[in-house]
């Protein structure tokens, strides 16, 4: 594994839930970015983000890591859920909620 791909996997395992945008949440520099962060905004519960924007190896290295050529790329508890169609399609039918609500869960083989 690269040197980008293990700080990829330590971002997705150290953020229950997380976003690759580009931008921020609160500056998204892209409409489809932007659709992302505001479904999570709304959903009131705590994720973090990572601007590809501000780190070329990153923005290509997610790519390849989840095998999905688009940003952006949401993960909720180290799995990757899709980018912002997916998202949004998830979030309309009543999918997301639960796996949100799921994140930073406590395991129950911890």
């Amino acid at each position: 594994m690269s040197n980008v791909q293990e700080r990829i996997e330590e971002m997705v395992k150290g953020n229950p839930i997380l976003v690759f945008m580009k931008g921020t949440p609160d500056q998204p520099q892209c409409g489809f970015s932007s659709r992302v962060a505001m479904v999570l905004k709304d959903h009131g519960k705590p994720f973090a983000a990572f601007n590809v924007l501000s780190d070329p190896e990153v923005r290509e290295g997610v790519k390849q890591y989840a095998n999905w050529p688009t940003i952006p790329q949401l993960y909720i508890n180290g799995e990757f859920v899709g980018g912002s169609d997916i998202v949004s399609e998830m979030f309309i039918n009543g999918e997301l909620q639960p796996l949100l609500n799921s994140a930073a869960a406590p395991s129950e083989d911890a």
